[in-house]
């Protein structure tokens, strides 16, 4: 096996751009409502659930 090996920070830095793409790319969708109706009702329900924990933090 003499394949080439990516850095561990690299291979993060990659795995970073296509998260923050792929959310971006889900927040332009949102904006201009093309999200289905149940995708749009989970995204809710993980921004109330996330909202206490980003606001104790805040906190802290």
């Amino acid at each position: 096996m003499n394949g080439v090996v990516i850095p561990r920070e690299q291979a993060f830095a990659n795995a970073r751009h296509i998260l923050d793409s792929a959310r971006a790319r889900r927040d332009h969708d949102r904006a201009a409502g093309r999200l289905a109706p149940e995708v749009e009702l989970i995204l809710r329900r993980l921004e109330r659930q996330q909202a206490p924990a980003v606001e104790h933090r805040a906190a802290a």
